[in-house]
């Protein structure tokens, strides 16, 4: 048996009372995600429970099976796995977003969806500057980096805001604040970091390019989700199953990564929504031939849902099921089980993550469903009644486990 899990990264949503009270899920046409919930098992997966925090890397690991209130991991550390980036057990690792700041106000917490290759001289900029034996700053896609402050001294015991949660709110009111004592250095050197790469990074030709293009700059450095390296069970010691990971997004290869999973990298995926549906598709059937299960992750849909534009994350959705999962469907042989789920939702309204239920179908070949849908929405599996409370139990269904 194979498996492949597609995940439409923040794909659920609420209702907008001005798309005639519709979720983009049911504003969208999915005829292979209607396809799968027909003949399969529907309904609404918990994936954050209550003392997780909200994002990613909690519904992610969720949807793996792990336990996000026991494997707190830190987005920080997982993406500088992700990356390649040193990262020794006592070494404390954050997110680093370029960031747009604009009199004082966090405007954009991605300086526009900047290039990879500007964002790369950028961040090489502030680690020539501001970079030293203790300090290292490692370049990641677009407007996602990672900063790495080596040693015990570090902590990772500090508040910090992630950026797409407070556009509009002024930088002023969001610095880096200490949890712990131990933590007081760690805060007052992030703080510093932050203030010192915008006079930095708002005079570099590439952000004087940009500005001049109309376009916003990376002009501060923003740091958020603190970690250590962390340490989980792996999946095929858990399960048996040789896994592999698909995706443009580092918080999820990193992930992967701690799970033992491979990651197998695609050359047109990008995280966005230029990125190379088909490409994902073909290389997650080639990855079958090797792999016992292989996950496909889309960002696309949380980015249009941060960006509170209820059209483009239909047409995310859309994408998703006509270049990705219509092909991954076309492509498979033999026995398999086949899954589509969103890892949180990402509301238009709201524009940042939540903890709502989200749906999920799962179909197994030459097995009768269990609890089908007509579609692939939130009301339609809603209304057949079933809704499983942890990641766990997901997982369990998803291999067929009792």
């Amino acid at each position: 048996m194979k498996f492949v899990l597609v995940i439409g990264d923040g794909m659920a949503d609420r209702p907008v009372e001005k798309f005639g009270g519709k979720t983009p899920l049911e504003a969208a046409h999915h005829p292979h995600m209607d396809e799968i919930a027909s003949k399969g098992t529907c309904g609404l997966l918990q994936t954050i429970p209550p003392k997780a925090a909200t994002g990613s890397e909690a519904a992610t690991l969720s949807l793996l099976g792990y336990n996000p209130e026991k494997y707190s991991l830190g987005r920080g550390p997982l993406e500088a796995l992700a990356v390649g980036a040193p990262l020794g057990w006592d070494d404390v690792a954050f997110r680093c977003n370029l960031v747009t700041e604009r009199d004082g106000i966090l405007v954009d917490y991605s300086a526009g969806h900047i290039t990879t290759e500007e964002a790369r001289e950028l961040i090489q900029g502030l680690n020539q500057k501001l970079g030293r034996g203790e300090v290292a700053f490692y370049p990641g896609l677009s407007y996602r980096h990672v900063l790495v402050l080596r040693g015990r001294k570090y902590s990772p015991a500090v508040r910090c805001f992630p950026p797409h949660s407070f556009v509009g709110h002024p930088v002023s009111t969001l610095p880096v604040t200490p949890l712990a004592e131990e933590a007081e250095e760690t805060a007052r050197l992030l703080n510093r970091l932050a203030a010192e790469s915008k006079a930095l990074l708002t005079s570099h030709p590439v952000n004087m390019r940009r500005a001049a293009e109309g376009k916003s700059m990376g002009n501060m450095a923003w740091f958020w989700g603190p970690g250590r390296r962390p340490r989980v069970p792996l999946f095929h010691e858990l399960h048996g199953l040789r896994g592999a990971v698909i995706s443009a997004v580092d918080i999820v290869k990193g992930i992967g990564l701690c799970a033992g999973m491979e990651l197998i990298t695609v050359p047109g995926a990008t995280g966005y929504f230029d990125t190379d549906y088909e490409g994902k598709a073909d290389y997650a059937l080639r990855a079958l031939e090797k792999y016992d299960m292989v996950i496909v992750h889309v960002e696309a849909p949380d980015e249009a849902g941060h960006l509170g534009d209820f059209h483009l994350k239909v047409k995310a959705i859309e994408d998703l099921d006509r270049r990705l999962l219509g092909r991954l469907l076309s492509g498979l042989e033999g026995d398999y089980t086949v899954g589509v789920v969103a890892d949180h939702a990402t509301p238009v309204e709201v524009r940042t993550h939540t903890r709502d239920p989200v749906p999920f179908a799962v179909y197994r070949k030459a097995e009768a469903s269990s609890k089908p849908a007509k579609r692939f929405d939130e009301a339609s599996v809603k209304s057949l009644g079933l809704l499983l409370e942890s990641g766990e139990a997901f997982i369990r269904l998803f291999l067929g486990l009792p």
